[in-house]
């Protein structure tokens, strides 16, 4: 990674400063990814107040998605063009004013207007976020920076389903995005003020507008694809046939496009750097079993094990309050050893926590739901800082923020991906599962026809009594399913460690760059 100190930039902040500095940073982090997923729980809710369908409803979160997924890419660009620290700031207030008015919105099409507003703004906000923290602490403790900007990435998405059930049970949905205004004004005057001066170089770069438009034209398709394709069924549907299409074609000529670009809108010139591109890629599969996941178990246990938004938030709350307890101590371990140990550890971590989960059962309770969180937040400890550390590693300090930009935009659409691929499989696993438990029950199965009678005995009619076994059929199946693919993100976590050993030794203390192979 590259110094920091390098000539031409200012000296890292110390003390009190780098504290208040560090914690605005880290705010403006929180709530852009606590936004991204505080609205999923509330869906219904919005749905139902502004009067419009649950699938209608669905495109509060997609307007967000595609917007989002197309600013990110564009971090390098604005902040090579205007400068870190004006870029951050203001796309932090931006956001701020776009949350306001989404908090105001008076029916569907003007809150999906605001958040496709939200989601263009707040592209630079992650990745800023990061490429300033790095630049503000000393090199000897740049592992502390990855670890602040890490464990607010990891813990926002878990706090998003509590907060956002809460707020929507107890006070009114407005205030999913209402919050975000104390936090937004914070964060934005303690950064300007503190970091106003340490703005770095600008340059006077022509924008790409077609490289733009063509990235503006795949990536939004894809997005639209992707969260809209399991309820159309997928490629049984014309209109994922066309947007699949759109995607693919849009890529291709974007893609020729910028590599004969003299100044592209996407540096595309880090993926010839060979340990960005491995790094990258088993962060993106990494966080793509983890952002699947942690989808998949809220959706268990919201409807088929009857817990409440809140309750089934709670269970994974205890993998975040590892995370924050044991981040500073692998930030000190990290300035030590070479990343691809901790990187290691944590993928064992991951795999270890998705076993504990394929043993789960239909009577499972609250505890032993807990159990495997608690592993689950040993391995975000580490995971992510050191799979960034091993991205960044060798990427000159001029190109960090591009880096960190194209890092983010493919690890969001890696979260894509999986949030559309676990869901679809989970549905199709379920119905494979009652077809097969169907099969070996009938008039002929003697334990089939002992559970009829004993329910009518107890008052159920016949009709009533087929309808408790089949629900509980169906419950079993989709515990199967889930189970599978916990089993299967065990196995894949596991299978990604010798990848990591294929990265160039990385320290998190930063020091001078290796030469990029």
């Amino acid at each position: 990674m590259a110094n920091a100190s390098q000539a031409g930039m200012p000296a890292p902040m110390t003390g009190a400063l780098l504290a208040v500095t560090s914690v605005a940073l880290a705010l403006g982090t929180f709530m852009q990814v606590l936004d991204s997923t505080i609205a999923n729980v509330s869906l219904p809710t919005i749905a139902g107040n502004l009067g419009v369908s649950a699938n209608q409803g669905t495109w509060v979160v997609t307007a967000f998605a595609v917007a989002n997924g197309a600013s990110v890419p564009l971090t390098g660009w604005l902040m090579g063009r205007y400068g870190v620290v004006k870029t951050f700031v203001g796309s932090v207030v931006l956001f701020t004013i776009a949350s306001f008015l989404c908090g105001i919105s008076w029916d569907l099409p003007s809150l999906i207007a605001f958040r496709i507003l939200q989601g263009a703004v707040s592209g630079p906000m992650i990745p800023g976020s990061q490429a300033l923290l790095i630049m503000i602490f000393p090199p000897q403790k740049r592992g502390t920076a990855l670890a602040i900007w890490s464990m607010t990435t990891l813990v926002a998405p878990i706090c998003g389903p509590i907060l956002g059930g809460y707020i929507s049970d107890n006070i009114s949905w407005p205030w999913i995005f209402l919050i975000n205004l104390p936090v937004g004004l914070v964060c934005s005057v303690l950064c300007w003020r503190n970091m106003r001066s340490r703005e770095t170089p600008t340059r006077k770069q022509p924008i790409d507008g077609t490289g733009f438009a063509l990235l503006l034209i795949w990536v939004g398709a894809l997005q639209v694809m992707l969260d809209t394709g399991k309820d159309a069924d997928w490629f049984n549907s014309p209109a994922i046939v066309v947007e699949a299409l759109v995607a693919v074609v849009g890529f291709t000529a974007w893609l020729i496009w910028e590599l004969n670009e003299r100044y592209p809108i996407v540096d595309l010139s880090l993926m010839r750097n060979r340990n960005f591109v491995l790094a990258t890629l088993v962060s993106c599969l990494g966080f793509a079993v983890f952002f699947g996941t942690n989808l998949l178990q809220p959706l268990w246990l919201q409807t088929r094990m009857g817990y409440i938004a809140t309750w089934a938030g709670l269970v994974a709350a205890p993998s975040g309050v590892v995370a924050v307890i044991l981040t500073p101590f692998a930030a000190r371990v990290m300035s030590r050893i070479d990343a691809r140990w901790t990187a290691s550890l944590s993928l064992v971590a991951f795999a270890s926590s998705y076993y504990l989960r394929s043993l789960f059962t239909t009577d499972v309770d609250f505890y032993a739901l807990v159990i495997p969180m608690l592993v689950q937040g040993v391995a975000m400890s580490t995971f992510f800082v050191s799979m960034v550390t091993l991205a960044l590693n060798g990427i000159p300090g001029n190109q960090v923020p591009a880096a960190s930009g194209l890092y983010n935009f493919l690890r969001i659409t890696a979260g894509s991906f999986a949030a559309s691929v676990v869901t679809t499989a989970w549905d199709r696993s379920a119905a494979l599962h009652q077809t097969r438990l169907s099969e070996v029950m009938g008039a002929h199965d003697p334990t089939f026809s002992l559970a009829l009678q004993k329910l009518q005995i107890v008052g159920l009619s016949a009709q009533q009594a087929l309808a408790a076994v089949t629900q509980q059929v169906t419950g079993q199946a989709y515990l199967l399913a889930t189970v599978d693919l916990f089993r299967v993100a065990a196995i894949l976590m596991a299978l990604m460690i010798p990848l990591v050993w294929v990265t160039a030794k990385a320290m998190a203390q930063g020091g001078p760059a290796p030469a990029a192979d």
